[in-house]
């Protein structure tokens, strides 16, 4: 298995389960503590440095999908780390459009990763 696959092997389900626990239990971010938020983006940066740097490929096929969740994951782990008061996203359409999309990213990245090509 090449490196793209073995990424998305570990990144697409991942991204699947956050998603779905994330649409079931949504309003415990409704009084999260900052450090928790803060703790988020650190475990979200370190994760994503982990990808950009085996996995910095921008030529156009499906490799390019892994590092863009791999910086997607580093500009949301900064964002956490230096705005950890900021209000969390409630219950809303725009929200759960928001995890469904995600949930569609992990989706595909599970295709990558386990269906032969």
């Amino acid at each position: 298995m090449n490196l793209t696959r073995r990424i998305a092997a570990v990144l697409g389900p991942s991204l699947v389960a956050v998603t779905i626990s994330e649409a079931v239990n949504l309003d415990i971010w409704k009084e999260v503590e900052p450090t928790l938020v803060y703790l988020n983006g650190l475990l979200f940066l370190v994760g994503g440095l982990v990808i950009v740097t085996s996995h910095n490929v921008w030529k156009p096929h499906r490799g390019i999908l892994v590092t863009l969740a791999g910086w997607l994951l580093v500009l949301a782990g900064g964002y956490r780390m230096f705005l950890p008061t900021a209000s969390q996203l409630g219950p809303s359409p725009v929200t759960y459009l928001f995890i469904a999309i995600l949930g569609a990213y992990g989706l595909a990245l599970c295709v990558i990763a386990f269906l032969k090509s």
